[in-house]
């Protein structure tokens, strides 16, 4: 009887919700729930912003309150977060910074302010305590293992500290006893995010981790610096090592990516190299050659293939398709094409299957095409 009565009461409540559902057609019970509270929708993830601040000029750090659809995190990971922008739900991503411990239900965030960046700029200049946004559950691949190594080394560049600084906080709530160094790029010691947290966490459980700061665009004798100037093999030879022998997780601007996926090529241990990034991609268009229709069936709309990405045809055709990244991660500009052929930018596959979802963001129609959009 013990175990019939939790599943019987299972079912009565899954019972009242669907005949709530029904009998609030067509809005569905969440829109009410909104009105009295954005966080207790069921069916999105929301967040309120509980606290704002500005580290530095062009960043801004938000806390999050999030709604109990949440189900965590693994630090590492990343988030799609939506806001309203004059009318438009926009949507980009952004790594937590805080420990996949703690309170389950909070996310902090550093985002930096693109001075091309419609969501990036509009948070800087306008989150405020009580603003509601969207998030989703979390993604993303660049997570520590679940068995953690001897030996760590994390590298990161202005706002791609924020993944990072989560591994790190969580690696303290573990206990971790390991070898970790951690070395962090910015252009000049004002710029450093997180410099306090920092500190105490190279100081706290007797743990053997190392934070090395390098300036970018100071001259040696002004800084004070780890290490200075742009990024060199020789700058982990004098901070960690050992590194040929790590696991090394990095994530930061272009060049720095580049330049350390090259050390670590050229030392044969690429194997050892995980990265994090959300800089759009070189996407191969072929704007010469392109033929065809593209038809946006839902809207009426023609125009003819200019042999871009279809995001961007759409918006050239003047509509306005919900998207996020801009770079076929976070999927918020999928769309049905109801037939014709596309092919994907990234890696040149061609797809030609009916009523198939794709990402506008990344695809090229080959010909005519008809999207249900």
């Amino acid at each position: 009887m013990t175990t019939l009565l939790p599943k019987r009461a299972t079912r009565a409540r899954k019972a009242a919700v669907s005949l709530a559902e029904r009998l609030l057609t067509p809005h569905g019970i969440d829109r009410y729930l909104e009105l009295v509270d954005p966080l207790l929708v069921r069916s999105e993830i929301r967040a309120r912003v509980t606290h704002v601040e500005h580290p530095t000029p062009d960043t801004v750090t938000l806390a999050l309150a999030l709604s109990r659809v949440w189900r965590g995190f693994s630090a590492g990971q990343y988030v799609r977060v939506s806001v309203d922008i004059d009318g438009v739900r926009r949507t980009r991503c952004y790594s937590p910074a805080n420990s996949q411990y703690g309170d389950p239900r909070t996310l902090e965030l550093t985002i930096k302010a693109d001075p091309n960046g419609l969501v990036s700029r509009h948070l800087h200049e306008h989150a405020h305590v009580g603003m509601v946004l969207g998030v989703s559950h979390p993604d993303g691949a660049f997570t520590l293992p679940a068995w953690r190594p001897d030996s760590l080394l994390f590298i990161s560049g202005g706002s791609g500290i924020t993944p990072v600084l989560s591994m790190l906080r969580t690696l303290r709530d573990e206990g971790y006893q390991g070898r970790a160094v951690f070395l962090h790029y910015a252009d000049t010691a004002d710029e450093v995010l997180y410099r306090d947290t920092l500190t105490d966490l190279a100081g706290e459980n007797g743990n053997e981790l190392r934070v090395a700061i390098g300036y970018t665009a100071t001259e040696p004798h002004e800084t004070g610096a780890d290490v200075h100037g742009l990024f060199t093999p020789e700058h982990l030879d004098a901070v960690a090592p050992w590194w040929r022998d790590a696991e090394t997780y990095l994530c930061g601007p272009p060049g720095l990516m580049g330049a350390v996926r090259t050390a670590y090529t050229d030392a044969g241990v690429s194997e050892h190299l995980h990265t994090e990034e959300f800089t759009p991609p070189a996407l191969e268009i072929d704007t010469a050659n392109a033929t065809g229709t593209v038809r946006f069936s839902r809207s009426g709309q023609e125009t003819a293939n200019s042999g871009d990405v279809l995001l961007e045809q759409a918006e050239q055709a003047g509509l306005r398709p919900e998207h996020g990244c801009r770079m076929g991660i976070c999927f918020s500009c999928t769309q049905v094409k109801a037939s014709g052929c596309v092919r994907n930018a990234l890696t040149g596959e061609l797809s030609a299957e009916e009523d198939e979802e794709i990402q506008l963001c990344i695809s090229v129609p080959v010909g005519d095409v008809d999207i249900n959009c």
